[in-house]
């Protein structure tokens, strides 16, 4: 996955938007203002910050070199993801599953806005 391909996988959600909080470089996008991915998108390896399940973040650390504790993140609840050693498909899987996590805890009427139940 390039990060042109990154970008667009995390835009392509509803209600999604690319911030730049932190500087220039340091791609946030957001779902209703909560940050669901994070990344560097110039740097290599070109890595990703996703929020997880707790219980599934210790297990998928175990069974993936290329996932680690989140970088200057919440090591519990996000995981920083070496993006060219998955498969694409897991990577779109586990950007998904951030996005719905961070969907999840909003409010009802933002989720019903969003199509997410």
């Amino acid at each position: 996955m390039t990060p042109e391909q990154l970008r667009a996988f995390c835009l392509d959600f509803n209600d999604a938007t690319e911030e730049f909080p932190f500087n220039p470089e340091t791609s946030v996008f957001k779902v209703a203002g909560k940050m669901f991915a994070l990344s560097a998108l110039d740097a290599e390896p070109l890595s990703v910050n996703l929020k997880c399940d707790p219980d599934d973040a210790v297990r998928l650390r175990e069974e993936h070199p290329a996932i680690l504790p989140g970088w200057h993140m919440n090591k519990r609840h996000w995981n920083t993801v070496r993006v060219g050693e998955l498969p694409d498909r897991m990577v779109r899987e586990l950007v998904e599953d951030s996005y719905d996590l961070v969907v999840a805890g909003l409010p009802r009427a933002v989720r019903l806005r969003l199509d997410r139940p």
